[in-house]
């Protein structure tokens, strides 16, 4: 074997360990980073090809390998902004160039001269805007992402759309054999407000006029225990009777022997200056003998700001406002590629998709064999310290027992030099 295959080989083994002394220090000094996935050194041979006589000494070469796939612990935190994926699947995250990336880190918090949300190097969390609905998801492509804003969750008013008016009206009430509010008299049983909001958030107060038209009537096919007669106004434009109803929300209810509501359950209006084809349900009122007991609901709101934002476990971001409401605003996808364990590190703790790791595929947690959203979690990083304390006494050994073949190599090449002499 030649001297200089010696010392060769020497120099590999040093630099194939200092190769895994590298993938140690840095795997420690990032047990604590969160989302990060530790590196390692796998070292092959390299054979050069010898004759019987004598034997010529390859080398060493070394690969690092990322445990990308491999589950970090789930610790979970004081902040609502915290995301942890359990199982399988990627953030989406993009820098300031818009250029997007993969990351497991989710320790995201709002940005506030800008609203959106980064983690912690950097990186601005991005997702699909529910804003015109449900998104359109490309599922081999990242279009349709844009950075999550909170402060994009502007004040709003929302007008009301649908309403329900339920209860039970009184059996023993008295029919009104005279006009009724519905063709424009003044004569009503009962009277109810509700009120609903138009398109810019003014309040619309409706009132809400009951009158008995019919008593029971068994000989009826089918046998009616009494009709009444419903009629919405508009508060404004109508404070006292007689009025005129708004258009379109007048109708009779009839209720069978046993006091349960037959026909028609639902009213179908404009509200005043708001939306078109407002619908209000009167589905499950009875009449009953009791006293006059009802409830309703309307949608909708007046402008109110937002004061936060909250994170559900399916990824939906909902803007929560002022009065309580809870709008869906954003919903953040999970990326996966076929080979995660082969992705591209880069500096951040974040990812490229390689030909080797396979291309980007698109979805949401649970699906497609995503892991799900932990919210105010964070996953820690997959560093065993123990483990890579040992890996390190072991490079040190190496690395040493190597320096010794150069060494030992290099002191016998200056005796064959010396014999020249």
């Amino acid at each position: 074997m030649s001297l200089y295959g010696v010392l060769r080989t020497g120099v590999s083994g040093m630099n194939a360990q200092s190769n895994k002394l590298g993938t140690v220090a840095e795997n420690i000094q990032n047990a604590s980073t969160t989302g990060y996935k530790r590196s390692s050194t796998e070292f092959s041979s390299l054979i050069l090809s010898s004759g019987k006589g004598a034997y010529n000494s390859g080398a060493v070469t070394t690969t690092v390998r990322y445990s990308i796939a491999d589950q970090g612990p789930i610790s979970y935190t004081t902040s609502g902004s915290d995301l942890a994926i359990s199982g399988n699947g990627f953030f989406v995250v993009s820098d300031g160039a818009g250029t997007p990336y993969l990351t497991r880190a989710g320790n995201f918090v709002v940005d506030g001269p800008t609203g959106n949300l980064y983690n912690a190097a950097g990186f601005k969390l991005m997702g699909y805007n529910l804003a015109n609905g449900d998104p359109s998801v490309a599922l081999n492509s990242l279009d349709g992402l844009e950075p999550v804003n909170i402060s994009s969750m502007a004040m709003q008013a929302r007008p009301s759309r649908s309403g329900t008016f339920t209860g039970n009206l009184p059996f023993d009430a008295t029919a009104v054999t005279t006009t009724t509010p519905g063709a424009g008299g003044t004569t009503y049983t009962k009277k109810s407000s509700l009120v609903t909001y138009d398109n810019v958030g003014n309040k619309v107060k409706l009132d809400i006029y009951m009158t008995k038209i019919a008593d029971a009537d068994p000989l009826a096919t089918p046998p009616t225990s009494g009709q009444w007669e419903v009629a919405v106004f508009d508060s404004d434009a109508t404070p006292t009777l007689p009025g005129t109803p708004v258009p379109g929300a007048t109708g009779t209810l009839t209720f069978d022997e046993m006091g349960q509501l037959m026909g028609a359950e639902s009213l179908t209006f404009d509200i005043p200056d708001g939306q078109t084809g407002f619908t209000l349900s009167m589905k499950g009122m009875t009449q009953l003998a009791g006293e006059y007991d009802v409830k309703g609901t309307a949608d909708g709101n007046a402008p109110t700001a937002v004061k936060g934002a909250e994170f559900g476990p399916d990824g939906t971001i909902f803007a929560v406002y002022e009065d309580g409401t809870r709008i869906k605003a954003y919903k953040i996808p999970l990326a996966d590629v076929p080979s995660p364990d082969n992705l591209t590190p880069r500096a951040g703790n974040i990812y490229e998709a390689s030909i080797e790791s396979g291309g980007i595929q698109v979805g949401f947690a649970g699906q497609g064999g995503r892991g799900s959203i932990a919210v105010g979690a964070l996953e820690q990083s997959n560093v065993d310290i123990g483990t890579e304390l040992t890996a390190m006494i072991e490079a040190q050994t190496g690395y040493t027992a190597n320096s010794k073949v150069f060494q030992t190599g290099s002191e016998l090449l200056d005796v064959l030099m010396n014999l020249k002499r």
